[in-house]
């Protein structure tokens, strides 16, 4: 029986004005009813291939080949058709919401296209019930968390009943409860009602299982596509970066000689672990070194670094005592009585859910806003008494959770440039190097890797370029302590370890590290200490291995795969280490 095409792409290429391909001779199918997952490195052209599926959201420049909706030229399909039977979610819900009231931004795109008041009635109140929206139905769309507005998004777009779902790493900006819950919605609803879904996502382990299609991009064409078990073996077989993405049950899975079928959920990863070591009484194994850096003290040695200890006398990078905050004097508090220390050459991660104020947090440490009550010390000095260029200019590095805030030229090498006052050699108080400016531009270039963009409008680059083009402009300004609010969000797995390994490095030269973030996998392999955000205040606070093997939910794939043989093993190497170890002794 043949099956409906509802997407075909036929030797499709796009360029940005004066700029080289973005895609290149691009042939694809999407069958109507599948669950289809587009991934590859950042950069490589996944989101400008989803927006040409869209007309009014592709990008200008020159194309060439041929897109098909339902059999005709995409084209040639009017602008009301496309709007209501091609949904397309954004990777920043806040882009998406038009109106103020979560009731009316269910009913403004039916209101839109016209339909009689009966009508809308009728799909908001089914949406409200099916999304579970009718409890916080007559709220502001302010007042919502990152996770509400998504889920708000989506389900504005499912009340026009769409035929083609298209999903631009929808989940990159929420917690990894709120990730999980909205991306198992997106299944639902594929599940449920049969709608075709598109989606872009670095968050692999929970889509990838479920997928019928996947499809792998890179440098702007297709690499590969199949099953998700075609291509996790491919991947492997290939050495290919991307195979860092896959599920953490099929990265452990291609570490052994196992001869059954690849686990590709956790479930199946626990239930393959158990045939795997039947009969065998597991061997606890230290799946890990422990963290240390380097002892400014002893010249050439290392020690444990337990930062809370009494007898480490310096001065704390960071201090917080008793501090609250509101943003309007009758609002409720946001922080509430928070006190905690971040010591010098510390790498200390913040997690918690969204809206929970760990951001708000951030940018007191970073004086763009100023607590009520309480003190904030940097490096024993009250904030309030820094002047801008003491603060700006050689000690604090902000990367805020939008790198776009931070662009203001045309150009990436521009962009660069303006940090160190623009091209003229002349040095001065704002940039004191002793090196040419080019050198300082060249080498900051090689270390985040963004070769090949400098001539790139910063706004023309994927959302992980963007992140590293926001950190270089950050570190040309040299800082002591650096604050990170998300800087994984839009980053693939191979980056991310690049970016861990940069971050290692800078606190090996004694920079401190206070990071926000969601992203689990990412905390656990490079921050040394970990902090819970819940109500205001910091409710746990440990090192990161600790932190994680004691949490249920707020921890790694693979503490969730393992914990029943290994409970202390709580990345994919740690998994493989032990399973190594149980199962071939001599190793």
């Amino acid at each position: 029986m043949m099956k409906h095409k509802i997407v075909e792409i036929h030797n499709f290429s796009f360029a940005y004005p004066e700029g080289k391909e973005s895609l290149k001779n691009i042939n694809l199918s999407i069958e109507e009813g599948s669950l289809n997952v587009l991934c590859g490195k950042s950069g490589c052209g996944k989101s400008t291939l989803l927006r040409q599926l869209k007309s009014v959201l592709a990008p200008h420049g020159k194309k060439s080949g041929e897109i098909l909706y339902c059999g005709r030229p995409l084209g040639e399909t009017d602008r009301r058709t496309q709007s209501s039977e091609i949904g397309f979610v954004l990777q920043d819900p806040d882009n998406q919401l038009v109106t103020d009231k979560v009731w009316h931004e269910l009913a403004f795109g039916l209101e839109s296209l016209g339909y009689d008041t009966p009508t809308i009635r009728l799909r908001v109140a089914e949406m409200a019930s099916y999304f579970g929206i009718q409890n916080w139905f007559m709220k502001n769309v302010a007042e919502l968390s990152g996770g509400q507005k998504q889920l708000l998004n989506l389900a504005s777009i499912m009340a026009m009943h769409p035929r083609l779902l298209i999903l631009d790493e929808p989940a990159s900006q929420l917690d990894p409860i709120a990730a999980s819950d909205f991306l198992e919605t997106v299944k639902r609803i594929n599940r449920d009602i049969g709608t075709t879904v598109i989606l872009t996502e670095h968050r692999l382990q929970d889509v990838i299982p479920w997928a019928d299609h996947v499809i792998v991009m890179d440098e702007g064409t297709i690499l590969t596509e199949g099953t998700p078990r075609e291509i996790g073996k491919k991947l492997k077989q290939e050495g290919h970066g991307m195979f860092l993405s896959m599920p953490v049950s099929m990265q452990i899975y291609m570490e052994t000689d196992s001869e059954e079928e690849c686990p590709l959920t956790i479930s199946e990863g626990r239930r393959w672990m158990s045939r795997l070591l039947e009969n065998k009484t597991p061997v606890i194994v230290q799946p890990h070194e422990e963290h240390v850096v380097r002892d400014e003290g002893v010249k050439g040695k290392k020690r444990i670094f337990v930062p809370w200890q009494k007898k480490d006398r310096q001065i704390p990078a960071v201090t917080m005592e008793d501090v609250w905050f509101r943003y309007e004097k009758d609002s409720p508090d946001i922080i509430c009585g928070m006190s905690m220390q971040v010591e010098k050459g510390e790498f200390y991660a913040l997690m918690g859910g969204n809206g929970t104020g760990k951001s708000t947090a951030l940018s007191l440490l970073g004086r763009v806003r100023r607590p009520y009550r309480g003190k904030i010390l940097l490096n024993g000095k009250d904030i309030r008494k820094y002047s801008d260029t003491e603060l700006y200019r050689g000690y604090l590095g902000i990367l805020p959770q939008n790198p776009q805030s931070m662009f203001v030229k045309k150009t990436v090498e521009e962009d660069l440039y303006a940090v160190i006052g623009g091209r003229k050699e002349k040095q001065s108080a704002e940039y004191p190097i002793d090196m040419k400016k080019s050198e300082a531009i060249g080498g900051i270039v090689s270390l985040i890797h963004l070769e090949g963009l400098l001539d790139r409008h910063p706004y023309d680059l994927s959302g992980g370029e963007q992140q590293r083009l926001a950190l270089a402009k950050i570190l040309l300004l040299r800082p002591r302590l650096l604050l990170m609010d998300e800087p994984t969000k839009g980053m693939d797995a191979e980056y991310k370890k690049e970016l861990g390994q940069i971050l290692k490095k800078l606190q090996s030269h004694g920079i401190t590290i206070f990071m926000v973030s969601h992203d689990v996998e990412f905390v656990v392999e490079y921050a040394g200490r970990v902090g819970l955000f819940f109500e205001g205040n910091v409710v746990t606070d440990k090192p990161a291995r600790e932190f994680f093997t004691g949490n249920y939910f707020y921890t790694t794939a693979a503490n969730r795969m393992a914990r029943h043989y290994f409970p202390d093993a709580v990345t994919g190497k740690d998994v493989v280490k032990c399973l190594k170890t149980n199962l071939w002794t001599d190793l």
